[in-house]
């Protein structure tokens, strides 16, 4: 194998394929990237069995071939060396030589026979949507995924199509972010995505109104971005059914300054520090909204103007599960619903279309 390319080409390319190499999996070969060199192109992939990644750029092959190289160490020399063409060859005792104006590395290659295939997906079963809308659907719901594993369909997302809809859904238990999107599509697809995929697709989705093309089959998706294929195992089992959980009717609905009140929980919050409920209370009666926090550390109380539909309530919070979902909204103004001092609180815009959250209450003694 010998080609020429261009250094911040490959090192964009790599950077890709690197996402999906863990370097944690019980088979060495999956520590690597597979790079196969056709037909002026080179295509890197990298896996992790469950995960997988393919991109693709356009180099000056003067032999073709295929190789496994370390991702890690692969990734550094070419990141450090100088913004020039890169040259690569196989030479002898499995090595290949890397050669960047004046620096020249000599590294070992593995077998690329060992590496693992690719599942084998048939792109029939396609629908599309921009790469903005996703990522920002992908970064609005993906902090509610679980953390621990003891229930592991909660750590993935629920991909839902439905009445030409996307909805993307994740829930840990102690709070729900859903949000939702037009599609042009009417079939109906339940799938639960790796949290692992979607955060590292956000991280290679662009912000511009190019499309992404995704296909599910029984086990798997893929996400397909031109040069660039993203696979993924999808998690096993039943997602919770979430509209069950989201209360359709309340007592009491807040309408109030997205940065405003953000600004009162984060204040509020340096003195709930104290153990790991990070509790803040709310008192929320006469269109305000009085914050209090007290611990050992010292007390808080923080005022905010809002427009209050409804009866008086106090209730109490985990201020980071707040604080997470205010910092993920757009707009401005917002609406809470309120039902009860145990019951869970909804987080709305105000024309109640592209996101619903459910924060859980925390209980107090007194409640």
């Amino acid at each position: 194998m010998k080609f020429t390319c261009a250094k911040n080409k490959l090192q964009e390319a790599i950077s890709i394929a690197q996402k999906a190499v863990t370097g944690k999996s019980p088979m060495p070969i999956l520590q690597g990237i597979h790079i196969s060199a056709k037909s002026a192109q080179l295509t890197l992939i990298g896996s992790d069995i469950d995960l997988s990644i393919e991109t693709k750029i356009a180099a000056d092959i003067q032999e073709e071939g295929t190789i496994v190289v370390d991702s890690k160490l692969f990734g550094e020399i070419i990141r450090k060396l100088p913004n020039s063409s890169v040259q690569i060859s196989t030479i002898d005792n499995n090595s290949i030589e890397i050669i960047c104006e004046k620096s020249k590395f000599t590294l070992i290659h593995m077998d690329a026979d060992e590496f693992p295939n690719l599942p084998n997906i048939n792109e029939n079963m396609i629908f599309s949507i921009r790469q903005k809308v996703l990522k920002n659907m992908i970064k609005g719901t993906i902090f509610a995924i679980a953390q621990d594993e003891t229930r592991p369909i909660l750590t993935g997302i629920l991909f839902e199509v439905n009445d030409e809809k996307l909805n993307l859904v994740a829930l840990d238990g102690y709070r729900l972010a859903l949000r939702s999107n037009s599609i042009d599509n009417d079939n109906t697809i339940n799938a639960v995505i790796p949290g692992k995929t979607l955060s590292e697709l956000a991280k290679i989705l662009s912000e511009d109104e190019e499309s992404v093309n995704i296909t599910f089959t029984p086990n798997h998706i893929l996400f397909n971005l031109g040069q660039t294929k993203i696979i993924s195992r999808l998690l096993e089992g039943e997602f919770i059914r979430y509209n069950s959980i989201i209360p359709e009717e309340y007592n009491l609905k807040v309408t109030a300054k997205r940065g405003e009140l953000l600004n009162c929980i984060e204040r509020a919050s340096l003195m709930a520090k104290d153990g790991n409920t990070n509790l803040i209370k709310f008192d929320i009666k006469d269109d305000n909204l009085i914050i209090t926090s007290n611990s050992q550390l010292g007390k808080v109380r923080e005022e905010l103007n809002i427009i209050l539909q409804g009866d008086e309530l106090q209730i109490a919070f985990n201020s980071k599960y707040l604080i997470d979902v205010l910092k993920i909204i757009d707009e401005e103004e917002i609406i809470l619903e309120f039902s009860s001092s145990v019951s869970p609180c909804v987080i709305k815009n105000i024309d109640n279309t592209k996101y619903t959250y459910l924060v859980l209450p925390v209980r107090l003694l007194n409640a």
